[in-house]
């Protein structure tokens, strides 16, 4: 086996197995849009955009703090959703899977995996209550 090979085998195996493979839909009667396609494995979320020039961007599960779903009406006639998921992902802080299927399932399944992960990586998930560096200065007047 080759360098190569067993490299991509370890990048294979420390993603988990494939759990859900969705493609973008059209919003009118659910038809496939191939420019953008999901795959979710049980550790890693992966986004592969674009026709002639295709774009590759993996978003760890662990880093994934919550997760939204959401319908429309012309969304909820044609059985799609989109599921937002907020992230601490340094390329993107909002991953939007908009217009696909088993929107519900996904959801449930990315809170789930998000949640083992971090767990599986005791990695602490802190909330930002609002005090930022701007607010240094106030910071004094509370003593």
């Amino acid at each position: 086996m080759t360098e190569k090979e067993t490299t991509d085998r370890s990048n294979v195996l420390a993603k988990g197995d494939l759990i859900y493979k969705e493609t973008t839909r059209l919003l009118f009667f659910g038809i496939p849009w191939p420019f953008t396609h999901f795959r979710i494995y049980e550790a890693d979320l992966v986004i592969v955009t674009g026709l002639l020039n295709i774009k590759e961007n993996d978003c760890y599960m662990y880093r994934i703090s919550d997760v939204e779903l959401s319908k429309n009406l012309l969304q909820r006639i044609f059985h799609l959703s989109t599921v937002t998921c907020f992230t601490s992902d340094v390329t993107d802080r909002t991953i939007v899977m908009k217009n696909i299927r088993h929107g519900s399932e996904i959801k449930d399944f990315i809170l789930q995996a998000s949640e083992k992960c971090r767990m599986r990586r005791r990695t602490v998930n802190t909330q930002d209550i609002g005090f930022g560096a701007e607010d240094m200065n106030s910071a004094d007047d509370l003593h």
